[in-house]
Order: C-alpha cells, then structure tokens, then sequence
C-alpha cells in the first residue's frame, strides 16, 4: 500500500509594507523559488501575495496584496545618506521561525560590499550587530526614531556571529 506523501519545501522570511496600495517589499532570495507567498501580519490576518517587481543583483521584490486600504498602515521611510556608525538601530523579523521579533544593536560600518545571488556585489551596505538569523531577510532595519534605514539582508554563516548586513533604504527606493 502507497502511503507517500507530497511534500513541500516552505521557507520563512520578512518583509514590510510599503504603502497603503498593498505593496510589500523583502528580499529577492525570499521569493525567488517560491510557487506561492503567503504574507501574515501582526494582527493574524494573511493573505496571498503576487511578485509584481524583483531585482535580484540588489537582492530586493515588491510583493502586492489585495486588502483593504484603510486596513493597511505602511512603514514610515527614512533616509539612509546620513547613518554613522555607532547609531543604535533596531531589526525586525521572523529569525528561526520567531514571529515579529525585534533585536537591538548599532551600526558597526557603512558602504561595505556583499554578492548578491548574482555574483555581482551589491555595494554601500550597512553593516550590523543586531542578532539576525534566518528568517529576518527582507525585515525593516529601523533607526531609534522607528523610521526604515534598510532592509535587512544578509548574515555571514548560517548563524549569527555578531555581523549583519542590510540593504540601505535609499537604495531599494531607486529600485
């Protein structure tokens, strides 16, 4: 007797919502296999969502959900040009499958270089010493003030090791 059993590979990630229009942005590493996204938020609401842009030498995708407008409250976008290091920044994200957790540390260094899945280099990164693990890719990098500085993207082991890497905001809204 057959018993086998379909199974399927599911990932987690993070993400933000970036305006009112039910546009989401995360990593492109997040998405880039996957068949179906389904996005949830704090309040336990999910819903599916379609890839509508993605640039993968930055590592970023724009996501979009059908929701109701008026139930969608968009992050609040800073600026990156004017980070220092030493600058106390929080990250957000769903780290070892944690939902919507927040950790705390400081920028360790500005304009460093990371390889995109490309293999080209994704330049200007913020670096970091907020604990990130799997699962906070594509999460907010917020400053103290709780504004977007970046999108957190990268880690340099499987595990935290005390170094993280963000995209700059003002990077992804060229994108």
């Amino acid at each position: 007797e057959d018993q086998s059993e379909t199974q399927f590979l599911q990932a987690s990630g993070a993400g933000f919502l970036w305006d009112q229009d039910g546009h989401i942005v995360t990593n492109h590493h997040v998405i880039c296999d996957a068949s179906k996204v389904k996005v949830s938020f704090s309040d336990q609401s999910t819903f599916y969502a379609k890839v509508v842009g993605h640039d993968q030498d930055k590592d970023l995708a724009v996501l979009h959900i059908d929701a109701p407008n008026h139930e969608l409250r968009p992050i609040h976008v800073g600026v990156s040009a004017d980070l220092h290091v030493g600058q106390k920044i929080c990250a957000i994200g769903h780290p070892l499958g944690l939902p919507f957790t927040c950790t705390t540390g400081v920028i360790s260094a500005l304009g460093r270089e990371i390889p995109a899945g490309t293999g080209r280099l994704i330049r200007g990164v913020i670096q970091i010493d907020a604990s990130i693990n799997l699962g906070n890719s594509g999460g907010p990098l917020l400053d103290s003030s709780g504004s977007l500085i970046g999108v957190n993207t990268f880690i340099t082991s499987g595990a935290f090791t005390g170094i993280g890497f963000a995209t700059p905001i003002d990077t992804a809204v060229l994108v």
